[in-house]
């Protein structure tokens, strides 16, 4: 067995003839060696997705058919077909123009392309081809008056290889659709704050086929002897391994150099995802600088909190009498997420459930996205990084928002071991849009919602996630208002709209809703699922508590990011802080007496340099976007307010020295900017593979610009810390994992806007008896339908999963059922 330079030949392990004999063949071989965790490692596995391509079945079908097409239901279940007033231009690309662009770049031999699935360490290739979306001037001239569609491009990503500094580059080809002789392209540098061409490092190039193969596989054989002592496992690139590596994320970037802490881990047994439960305590480090790994080094191991600077002295101290071994996590029921224990007595029975008995209620243009509920009226978009977003948000024809989108979402771990010291994930890097999946009818969403496609492109391929946005009307559990006395009571019910989504991103199942009230306010919720990733109880009792056997539940920091582009009767708005404050003061009728009271403090915040905020302690203070140009018929500003409406956190670290100047949008509650189309994501996806120096450093974003009727953006972080406890196990859940925050019109009305609708109450009584009943015009009997709860049951059988068609070559008649996960 040759082993890589960093590993000494006289650590070398001794082992069975027959297990050198399988080290023999296959130790170094792994297919499709992915980088980092077990649940990431499709993310940015170059091959991961066309290894996956080959062999599938082809689904023999030119057409998807969408749920509400297929369920038998009442007449009128769907929801109204409408038309858009105008093309939804955050829309994602069309198929054809998708096609045109990867066709080009393949075209191109300044770009020296290699189809992904043919494509080695040392080839170009496409990552990505979506759309750009369009600078706010251009579309609002469109959407508000007589302009013509704004001119359309598509945002490009290569992954440059074929160097010995491997990068991405970012370009831009258009304008859409291509047209022969007048394609051009250019480097996409205008949403960036680093001026480097569009260019950014990419520090995963030999992830795919050198990491695992000549790197970490060679050193856990060196220490083989020592996994089979420890857990009776190895990790060695075989099909019976039963140990796994990976570590930190990002790689740290010191001083020139690429270092990394891996860790070894059980893998699971069976289809459940419960490696991230499993860590073993086995640490690591090297120094993977170049792309050379015969330059590579090995620095040390890390054991029980004693560090060992080369792999003789860990093994001699290891082999030495008196050492300590750790226990190990393994696998079992606790970490499993299927149902346990004694069965509840009623549970059996058929739990309570909403209906929708005349129907969906709402108007939808299913080929732009384009949604019509009472009073509101938006346009869904979605993208690679970032998932599904909302545009163009009206009320009563006013438009309110002009893009609500989440930006980036962060989880800062922290530890005594150098693995969880050192994770701090970025999540747009693995992206929100490819782990939107299908949703489930009756859990993720009521049985009668109405449910959309997404798309997005992926080593020349199209996935289309088959049902992974959902629209439906609820009612909750209590009224919007409410008042009684002794002659009357009455009641409005709170119904209310939501579209939603979900993506898996590696072990977390974030929910994200957005959702519309009948008086014009907007809520925004994220909800969090799944498994957590957990460390090795060893001497860290000071970073979570022991959960389990070896098994601690490693704090963290979730912090998720919010564009909030407000257009309060136009776009030129200001932000008012109104507080609440204490006072002592006294009044002409207190008699010379001073009285402890409180009063109403308002200011304006004039300048991005008093922008950044965090809500007031016992939320004292109002964040209110207003026009200082429209006024009530009373004298006050009329606006929208910026309120939390769950538990919402930003980062607790200061200066991370995980990220550095990587997410300097996490450090605050709220922060307020100049709306620029030059600053259009507060992130961007490859951040984490240049922390000193990102592509998109929010920081910069603050440079003293008046906030002064100008057009604004909101940035709203949500969050939670996160310490993981017994009752996270097998998985987090969505009741205590949930943070939001809501929009809520302050003075833009003369009075709330529920008044109009019709299901309301008022009851008039006396002497114990009801005299009057006032229903408002509802209807009683007509536009119902007969319940049955067979449907919902039926349609769990009818979930698929990604549908794909291939793009270069195109291939539109040969789709194919995937889902490439994460996990």
């Amino acid at each position: 067995m040759r082993l890589s330079q960093g590993v000494s030949a006289s650590s070398a392990v001794t082992l069975s003839l027959a297990t050198l004999s399988l080290l023999a063949q296959d130790v170094f071989a792994r297919p499709s060696p992915e980088p980092k965790a077990s649940w990431v490692r499709k993310g940015h596995g170059r091959k991961a997705m066309s290894d996956v391509l080959k062999g599938k079945r082809d689904l023999h079908r030119s057409t998807i058919v969408s749920r509400n097409e297929s369920t038998p239901s009442c007449a009128g279940t769907g929801p109204a077909q409408i038309t858009a007033p105008k093309e939804n231009v955050w829309g994602e690309l069309v198929e054809s123009d998708a096609v045109a662009v990867a066709s080009w770049l393949f075209a191109q031999p300044q770009f020296n392309l290699t189809v992904t699935e043919n494509a080695t360490a040392w080839d170009n290739s496409v990552i990505l081809i979506e759309a750009i979306q369009p600078n706010k001037t251009d579309a609002l001239a469109y959407v508000d008056g007589n302009s013509t569609t704004p001119e359309k491009w598509a945002k490009v990503i290569l992954d440059i290889r074929a160097t010995d500094e491997p990068y991405y580059q970012e370009i831009m080809v258009g304008p859409l659709p291509l047209q022969n002789g007048s394609v051009s392209w250019s480097p996409l540098t205008y949403p960036l704050t680093k001026d480097n061409g569009g260019k950014v490092r990419n520090l995963e190039a030999d992830s795919d086929d050198k990491l695992y193969s000549d790197w970490l596989y060679p050193i856990s054989a060196s220490v083989a002897d020592i996994t089979l002592d420890l857990w009776n496992g190895t990790a060695l690139g075989l099909d019976n391994d039963t140990l796994d590596i990976w570590g930190i994320d990002p790689l740290w970037q010191e001083d020139g150099r690429i270092i990394r802490w891996d860790t070894f881990w059980n893998m699971p047994s069976d289809f459940y995802d419960t490696e991230t439960l499993s860590p073993l305590g086995l640490f690591f480090k090297s120094d993977i600088t170049g792309r050379d790994p015969s330059k590579w080094k090995l620095e040390g191991w890390l054991y029980n909190n004693v560090y060992y600077e080369t792999t003789e002295e860990f093994r001699n101290a290891y082999w030495s009498e008196g050492f300590e071994k750790l226990g190990a996590n393994v696998e079992g029921d606790w970490g499993r997420t299927d149902r346990q224990g004694p069965v509840l007595e009623s549970d059996v029975l058929h739990p309570p459930t909403m209906v929708a008995p005349a129907g969906s209620r709402f108007g939808l243009d299913a080929e732009q996205k384009y949604v019509e509920w009472m009073d509101f009226s938006f346009y869904i978009g979605f993208a690679r990084d970032t998932g599904m977003s909302l545009h163009d948000i009206r009320f009563k024809g006013e438009r309110l928002v002009y893009e609500l989108s989440l930006e980036e979402a962060i989880a800062h771990y922290a530890g005594n071991d150098p693995v969880q010291s050192g994770t701090t994930y970025l999540d747009s890097y693995y992206g929100f849009g490819p782990y939107a999946f299908e949703m489930i009818t009756g859990f993720d969403c009521p049985s009668y919602a109405t449910y959309l496609n997404s798309s997005f492109y992926v080593d020349e391929t199209t996935h289309t996630h088959t049902n992974s946005i959902c629209l439906f009307e609820y009612d909750a559990d209590f009224p919007i208002q409410r008042h009684s006395n002794s002659k009357y009571v009455t009641a409005t019910k709170n119904t209310y709209f939501s579209v939603r989504s979900v993506s898996t991103v590696g072990n977390y199942d974030y929910m994200f809703t957005y959702t519309f009230y009948m008086d014009g306010s907007m809520g925004i919720d994220v909800r969090a699922s799944g498994y957590i990733q957990s460390a090795f109880f060893a001497h860290n009792h000071d970073y979570g508590f022991q959960i389990h056997d070896q098994l601690s539940g490693s704090m963290h920091d979730h912090v998720l990011n919010w564009k909030v582009d407000l257009d309060i009767l136009g776009t030129e708005n200001s932000v008012q802080l109104m507080k609440q404050t204490p006072v002592t003061t006294s009044y002409p009728w207190s008699g010379n007496k001073t009285r402890n009271t409180m009063k109403l403090q308002r200011s304006f915040i004039e300048t991005e340099d008093e922008s950044r905020l965090n809500w007031d302690f016992n939320a004292q203070t109002q964040v209110l976007v207003v026009n200082k140009d429209e006024k009530n018929k009373y004298g006050e500003l009329r606006g929208y307010r910026v309120l939390p409406s769950a538990g919402t956190a930003h980062l607790t670290v200061k200066d991370s020295s995980n990220v550095v100047n990587a997410a300097h949008w996490a450090e605050y509650d709220v922060q307020i900017t100049k709306q620029k189309d030059t600053e259009p994501r507060a992130a961007h996806a490859y951040n984490s593979q240049d922390v000193m120096d990102p592509p998109v450093n929010f920081e910069k974003f603050f440079d003293g610009e008046s906030l002064t009727q100008e057009d604004l953006v909101v940035w709203v972080n949500l969050g939670m810390h996160h310490v993981p406890h017994t009752g996270d196990l097998p998985n987090t859940v969505f009741t205590t994992a949930h943070s939001g925050f809501q929009l809520m019109p302050s003075n833009y009305f003369e009075m709330d806007q529920s008044r109009g609708t019709v299901n309301m109450v008022r009851i008039k009584y006396e002497d114990g008896a009801a005299t009057d009943v006032e229903l408002f015009g509802q209807q009683q009997t007509s536009g119902t339908c007969e319940i049955s709860y067979e449907p919902t049951e039926a349609e769990l059988w009818d979930y698929k999963g990604d549908v794909v068609v291939r793009k270069f070559p195109y291939d539109p008649n040969h789709p194919f059922f995937e889902t490439d996960s994460i996990v």
